[in-house]
């Protein structure tokens, strides 16, 4: 059944979702539509964006904004800053979801390529992102930055060297944004989902029983919450 444009918790939100072409990111980009914001979704994979956007559409009867462009590359990022403001000058919520696991090994066995590309994506990017995009979000009367992080992010265990760094940088860089925002209408926080059955999950834990796990589409409600105009906490690291 398709959704009346007049209705949804994020009607006339500008709402911007990397890694929207699967896992936790595609799930929340369908919610936002569904909830009304005007969708920008973000991938490298065109097709996967495509093929979400005729999934928002049969569910909406609207379209999205796709966008496959490379987080990782500072100057991709700022070529959606550009069209964003060309377009839309300002932007409502900000979902910062892209992320790789890379390879789990000792410290001393990280290839220099799989610590560049933990590090790019899981934190470099999310940085372009806020530094980039900030002066749309400053532009909202009610902007909103969710990221996306995870246990490893404060409790490092062997194995885990890249990704747990880049995490902890993540929730670091996070918690100072969102402090020197505190002045502003911007809220800045991060979202902990736990186990969850996506491709990500099952690459680390290969053996573990999935069954029980809950999908990606069961959390989106707490995304929902924290894009609103109406939620005004900010700085908080959410475990669900």
């Amino acid at each position: 059944m398709k959704q009346s444009k007049k209705s949804g918790r994020l009607l006339g939100r500008i709402a911007l979702v990397t890694g929207a072409s699967e896992g936790i990111g595609r799930a929340v980009a369908i919610r936002f539509a569904h909830e009304g914001a005007t969708l920008i979704a973000v991938s490298r994979t065109k097709k996967k964006l495509l093929t979400l956007d005729d999934e928002i559409q049969a569910l909406t009867g609207s379209r999205i904004v796709i966008v496959d462009e490379d987080v990782t590359d500072y100057n991709s990022v700022q070529r959606i800053s550009n069209a964003l403001f060309a377009r839309f000058k300002k932007l409502d919520v900000l979902v910062g979801s892209a992320a790789i696991l890379g390879t789990l090994s000792p410290v001393s066995h990280i290839s220099k390529d799989d610590w560049d590309e933990v590090l790019s994506t899981n934190l470099s990017a999310n940085w372009y992102l806020m530094s980039l995009l900030d002066p749309l979000l400053r532009s909202s009367s009610a902007g909103r930055a969710i990221f996306l992080t995870c246990a490893q992010g404060i409790n490092p265990a062997p194995f885990w060297g890249a990704y747990s760094a880049a995490k902890a940088g993540l929730e670091n860089l996070v918690k100072i944004y969102a402090d020197e925002l505190i002045e502003s209408n911007v809220c800045v926080n991060l979202i902990d989902p736990g186990p969850i059955n996506t491709s990500l999950r099952r690459k680390a834990y290969p053996g573990e029983d999935i069954k029980n796990q809950r999908t990606p589409d069961e959390i989106t409600e707490h995304f929902v919450t924290l894009a609103e105009a109406s939620y005004n906490l900010t700085k908080q690291r959410i475990s669900l």
